[in-house]
């Protein structure tokens, strides 16, 4: 379903089956909790993307769901959507095969170029409700959209995943109340607590929407926050930060994003505000959707397939000026595709809440109740590390061990917080070194459209005025078993380190060293933008603003270690990279604090391994 082909698949592994079917696999697009996606050549020679089933989540009423969910998503019309081309649920590994689609996502977009222009938000808004206008008409919820399900496809948007959507159907006991599937900062209010798998209706579907969009025209969710419980405090409490959009945009997003279901517009509800009716199209509107005649297309058979619903509270009045205030034009954005699929795991059981209270009190202990059921289940069911894998987990205090179940994301094992111990390192020798003080194998550089530069000052100083990574210009010598070692100095709150390695053709290992500890992850398997967590490796006492850290990261065939002012912090094995240059840069935290983040570094060191 996403991703890229060429040097953007990566390649099969031994286990890898060659064929499925009939048709033949190419290579790995991504993988999640679910499974595997392959890019696949059909027997007419096409390509396709398919998703073939892990076969440890494999039982009875596993194909039961599956072939349910496999019908449903086949009346689903391709009207902006990446279109369900075929499916075995009765075989050995049940398999989707869909329409594939290779074009950057909305987060790859926003992540390299910044939001989008209020004409592209439009257009953007009209393609996303096109989408959930066909997707909620044949019975079915996403349940998943988010800004890497929705890819920038010549033409129009075209929104994927929704083969894990489940049938819209009060009776059917095919969703396990405690699954949460989704990204925590596009999930609406009414699927945090011990019900949401029985409470979820289109209408969650319509408040992704809004946070989705809000995302492409910001650049930042509106309800951002350094940890996946705060977020969902702020869904359930907080009003939705919506500085930069403006109307007529922002008033649809704000009524999408309303805390209560009923108080939301539907999807079609708002595809026809979006669109206006044919004969009050604004001349604007008109020439814009000339422009994307594809778009115009899907959105008026997505109005013609659907009965408009009985609008409850969103007309055109209520909007004033709504289509004289769209603005023309629509230039098709570009970029690599992103992110991998979101884990799904079944939650535990938790307790039932408490009774309703009123008031104040009352609504602490829903947001209690809730918050216990999100992080019970961020913990189990690994949300936190298949959609949110870099960001803060806690700083420890002095001295403690931290629990690596209540730290770490499932799936990327922890080093605890134990006292570290010195580990002498094996034989080397120096093959570049540079004190970082002027330009010489780091050179300055300065990109005004990613608020980002690499300059000098006390040392390579790299700064980022918004979120997301950034890599400064280097050497471009490969290596392959090699200690790779900088002094660090974190010169702003929520600023992070990035030292990439063994990174090649956007393609790497990703070592993000934040106050609290080291996040080492692989970057860009995929796509440029997708970064998976391998280790996370916390620190007894976490590093001071402002303060010089020497961080050294040894790698030696599949062994990475990382070790900081001489100690030892952690391990792991991976085979994934080989081969590659080593970088400096920044990735900020998601995190409250407010750009510009910057970071420092003096003294870098490579010195390749000579033994064993």
């Amino acid at each position: 379903m996403k991703g890229e082909a060429g040097s953007r698949t990566a390649p099969l592994r031994p286990s890898d089956p060659a064929r499925l079917g009939r048709y033949e696999l190419l290579g790995r697009l991504g993988e999640g909790g679910m499974g595997t996606v392959y890019l696949a050549r059909g027997a007419d020679g096409k390509l396709v993307a398919l998703k073939v089933v892990r076969a440890d989540v494999l039982d009875d009423e596993f194909r039961r769901r599956f072939r349910s969910e496999v019908n449903r998503a086949r009346q689903v019309p391709p009207f902006c959507t990446a279109e369900v081309l075929d499916a075995d649920p009765d075989h050995e590994r049940p398999y989707l095969v869909v329409e594939y689609v290779d074009a950057p996502s909305l987060s790859t977009v926003v992540s390299e170029r910044g939001p989008l222009s209020p004409a592209n938000l439009h257009s953007f808004a009209i393609g996303v409700a096109t989408a959930l206008t066909a997707i909620h008409g044949a019975g079915v919820i996403h349940r998943d959209l988010k800004p890497s399900n929705v890819l920038l496809a010549p033409g129009s948007p075209k929104v994927i995943d929704f083969g894990i959507a489940r049938a819209v159907d009060p009776t059917s006991r095919h969703t396990d109340t405690h699954q949460m599937l989704g990204t925590v900062a596009y999930m609406a209010p009414e699927r945090f607590g011990p019900d949401s798998g029985t409470d979820v209706t289109q209408a969650a579907d319509v408040f992704a929407w809004g946070a989705v969009v809000a995302y492409a025209g910001t650049g930042r969710t509106p309800f951002a926050a350094d940890s996946p419980p705060v977020i969902a405090a702020r869904i359930l409490t907080q009003p939705p930060n919506l500085t930069g959009l403006v109307p007529p945009i922002r008033d649809l997003v704000e009524r999408a994003l309303a805390k209560t279901p009923t108080e939301r517009p539907t999807a079609r509800e708002l595809l026809d505000l979006l669109l206006g009716a044919t004969s009050d199209r604004s001349p604007e509107l008109a020439a814009a959707l000339d422009r994307q005649p594809d778009l115009r297309v899907a959105a008026e058979e997505a109005q013609a397939a659907t009965e408009p619903h009985a609008s409850r509270h969103l007309t055109a009045v209520a909007v004033p000026g709504y289509l004289a205030d769209v603005a023309a034009g629509a230039t098709e954005a570009a970029g690599p595709a992103t992110e991998a699929e979101t884990p799904v795991s079944p939650a535990p059981t938790v307790p039932a809440p408490p009774p309703a209270r009123s008031g104040r009190a009352g609504r602490i202990a829903v947001v209690a109740v809730a918050l216990a059921v999100l992080v019970t289940s961020l913990t189990v069911a690994g949300i936190a590390a298949g959609v949110l894998p870099l960001e803060k987990t806690g700083s420890p205090p002095a001295g403690a061990t931290p629990s690596a179940t209540a730290s770490t994301p499932s799936g990327a094992p922890s080093t605890p917080a134990a006292p570290p111990t010195i580990v002498s390192p094996p034989p080397s020798k120096v093959v570049m070194a540079d004190p970082l003080t002027k330009p010489g194998l780091w050179p300055t550089r300065e990109e005004p459209g990613q608020l980002a530069t690499c300059d000098y000052e006390d040392g390579l100083v790299v700064t980022r005025g918004k979120q997301g990574p950034y890599r400064c210009r280097g050497p471009m010598d490969p290596f392959t078993d090699f200690i790779f070692s900088v002094d660090v100095r974190l010169r702003t709150e929520g600023t992070c380190a990035g030292m990439w390695f063994r990174f090649a053709q956007n393609a790497g290992y990703l070592a993000r060293i934040c106050p609290e500890g080291f996040y080492v992850a692989t970057h860009g398997v995929n796509d440029a933008a997708e970064v998976t967590v391998l280790r996370t490796m916390l620190f007894a006492t976490p590093i001071p603003l402002d303060t010089k850290t020497r961080v050294a990261i040894t790698v030696r065939g599949s062994s990475i270690a990382l070790d900081r002012d001489g100690y030892r912090i952690g391990e792991l094995s991976d085979t994934t990279f080989t081969e590659g240059r080593v970088v400096l840069g920044i990735y900020p935290e998601i995190t409250e604090h407010q750009p510009p983040f910057s970071v420092a570094f003096t003294n870098v060191e490579v010195r390749t391994i000579t033994g064993r």
